[in-house]
């Protein structure tokens, strides 16, 4: 009877990291597509449906960052699949919560709050390898935005003064075609990490469980299943993130939208290649402010930014809270039932999030609407459009909703934009 109830719980582990990874494909499709949806390079749905493609793709890559979750973070020896599971709830939970308000938060950063949540609360701080916390995962999450912001600023800057004096419409639209490659790499890039953190989960439980080696790697159809998960996820479309990454941080052209995503995937490749468990998403928000900051007469929405930056804060210990608390609910409650409990919280929690999500809701046909500071960049009308509506990189400038046009953006910038005399700008007169 006891290895029945092993096993059950084994395979709920498994659909529950899967379930992680639905929901990090959807939380985190906006760190590649956001901007080149804004700048109408890509129509909506088919910017999500390349960006599940080639996260698919991405995850059969690279398996360093699997073998960082699995083995870098927790003792192995220490925990059991009560809790690994309670921490997959954490994490799952403080990414519909964040998801609810629009707020780019880490999914990778939540599972991992959750994950040490729930093996502080079975093993106490013995079944935790802080030092595999702080260099692969506390380092790199204070570091990524800085390196972003830097990298992606300079980059910015740099377009900006190699394509001055040049026609607008000119740049406009070669700098699009170019936001097709930068975006699909950057999708790319978050394959061979985010996908990777739910196979290390699964490794882990399976090494937990005793059906494979403690030393054993990635089986395939782990990566296959996660892959396919985050793919699926992905295409599903995290609209109201998208909507804050692409409206909300930074009124957006495409040459700082192809900038932000070639800086974003330099250093997500980069982590991986060292194995690093970083979010993608400090990575893609940090290059989207660096656009703003690196571009004359660009304006940065420091408020959304705050709120973002409060959220990330939150991630860890929030998402290790829920994990703690999780566990506690298993032990208290004891065997396989307690898991069952915890998984109706979770399906109850889920079910009320998305009922008060309908409330306002974002989709294809209204995420490019202009973002409305006063109101928390709520939306000022319901679009019904269709997906049609929406041009692409055959098309002019032609909107479907009010946002402003590239040209618009760039009249704006005009004065800006002559930064090589002393004479303040119109803005900065004013």
């Amino acid at each position: 009877m006891g290895g029945v109830t092993e096993t059950l719980l084994l395979v709920l582990v498994v659909v529950t990291a899967l379930a992680f990874d639905f929901t990090n494909g959807f939380h985190d499709t906006g760190n590649a597509m956001a901007t080149s949806i804004a700048t109408r390079a890509l129509r909506p749905r088919t910017a999500v449906l390349l960006s599940a493609v080639l996260n698919m793709a991405g995850a059969f890559l690279s398996l360093a960052v699997a073998a960082t979750i699995a083995k870098g973070l927790v003792d192995a020896g220490a925990i059991s699949l009560e809790v690994v599971f309670a921490g997959l709830v954490g994490g799952i939970v403080w990414n519909l919560v964040t998801w609810l308000f629009g707020l780019p938060s880490s999914s990778s950063h939540a599972l991992v709050g959750g994950v040490v949540g729930s093996v502080l609360a079975a093993a106490g701080t013995e079944g935790v390898l802080w030092t595999g916390v702080v260099a692969k995962v506390l380092v790199p999450a204070l570091l990524a935005p800085v390196v972003a912001i830097g990298v992606a600023a300079t980059g910015t800057y740099l377009v900006a003064r190699l394509t001055r004096g040049i026609d607008d419409k000119v740049t406009g639209r070669a700098f699009r075609w170019g936001q097709v490659g930068s975006a699909s790499l950057v999708s790319l890039a978050h394959g061979t990490n985010d996908a990777q953190k739910s196979m290390g989960i699964i490794l882990l439980a399976l090494i937990t469980a005793g059906a494979v080696p403690a030393d054993s790697s990635v089986p395939f159809w782990v990566i296959f299943s996660c892959a396919f998960f985050m793919a699926l996820g992905t295409y599903l479309g995290g609209w109201r993130i998208i909507r804050t990454l692409g409206k909300g941080l930074v009124e957006i052209d495409s040459r700082q939208g192809m900038a932000a995503e070639t800086s974003s995937a330099a250093v997500i490749l980069l982590s991986s290649y060292f194995g690093f468990s970083l979010s993608t998403t400090h990575v893609a928000t940090g290059s989207i402010m660096g656009s703003g900051v690196g571009m004359p007469g660009a304006t940065v929405r420091w408020g959304v930014a705050g709120r973002m930056l409060s959220a990330w804060a939150l991630t860890l210990p929030a998402a290790g809270i829920v994990g703690a608390a999780c566990y506690g609910i298993q032990h208290g409650v004891g065997g396989l039932l307690g898991t069952l409990l915890v998984l109706a919280l979770l399906v109850g929690a889920a079910t009320a999030i998305w009922v008060a999500s309908r409330r306002r809701p974002v989709n294809h046909t209204n995420v490019n609407e202009q973002w409305d500071e006063r109101h928390d960049g709520g939306l000022r009308r319901s679009v019904t459009a269709p997906d049609a509506a929406a041009p692409d990189v055959t098309t002019a400038d032609a909107a479907g909703t009010d946002a402003p046009s590239e040209d618009e953006i760039h009249a704006r910038r005009a004065n800006a934009l002559a930064y090589t005399t002393d004479r303040p700008s119109d803005e900065e007169q004013r």
